[in-house]
């Protein structure tokens, strides 16, 4: 055996077990809103379309990653009578960047977002991270852990979007993929899935295609 390949052998991989844990568990097996039920609200209210939810879920994941980050290499400097002050503190001021940015670039995603960016502060998600995890661990699993959580909420909020905004309006992206010809022949588009409730329904048949599929939930 060459020395070269006692080296590829002897090489360790990028992640360990427990970091790729860490990115991997909250797509699936630890989702932040099919499991763990949080961030509901943005998951009815943002997803009609895809173009503001795909924002959303890029705003939610630079708001978690900076803040885990953040709060990570500030743990120990953070008395614990105030540490979810200093946690709401670092999530306003990333909001608020984030919000700034959104009506320098896309203004007219920010107006249909409207009030949900600012509400990023109180989201469960990231308060949730910043307290169980970015408190108690080094700066970068932190970082994984918050990719993790971000890449779990911002896969839901697409498929949910997804659904909504083609089989309520026709289209994807503001354009219509549903042939005026289906149209001509009787389809109608759903009015259901322009409402909360729809975000609802499809929200819930992902659940239960995830308990399906995932042996572990069924006693849950």
């Amino acid at each position: 055996m060459s020395a070269v390949e006692t080296k590829v052998k002897e090489a360790k991989p990028l992640l360990s077990k427990k970091d790729r844990a860490l990115m991997v568990d909250p797509l699936s097996d630890n989702n932040p809103i099919t499991i763990q039920v949080l961030g509901i609200c943005s998951a009815l209210a943002v997803t009609t379309q895809m173009k503001p939810t795909a924002v959303m879920a890029i705003s939610v994941l630079a708001v978690l990653v900076f803040a885990n980050l953040t709060v990570s290499l500030l743990r120990n400097a953070i008395p614990s009578r105030i540490r979810i002050i200093v946690q709401l503190t670092v999530i306003s001021v990333l909001v608020i960047l984030v919000d700034q940015i959104l009506q320098a670039f896309v203004y007219d995603v920010s107006k249909q977002l409207s009030v949900f960016v600012g509400l990023i502060i109180t989201n469960c998600i990231i308060m949730g991270r910043l307290e169980a995890f970015a408190m108690g661990n080094k700066p970068g699993p932190s970082v994984l852990d918050a990719l993790g959580n971000a890449a779990g909420y911002g896969w839901i909020i697409l498929a949910v979007a997804f659904a909504r905004e083609l089989f309520g309006s026709g289209k994807l992206f503001g354009f219509q993929v549903i042939p005026d010809a289906v149209y001509q022949m009787g389809y109608v588009n759903n009015g259901l899935m322009l409402i909360p409730a729809g975000a609802l329904f499809v929200i819930a048949i992902i659940i239960w295609i995830q308990r399906s599929i995932n042996q572990k939930f069924e006693e849950a």
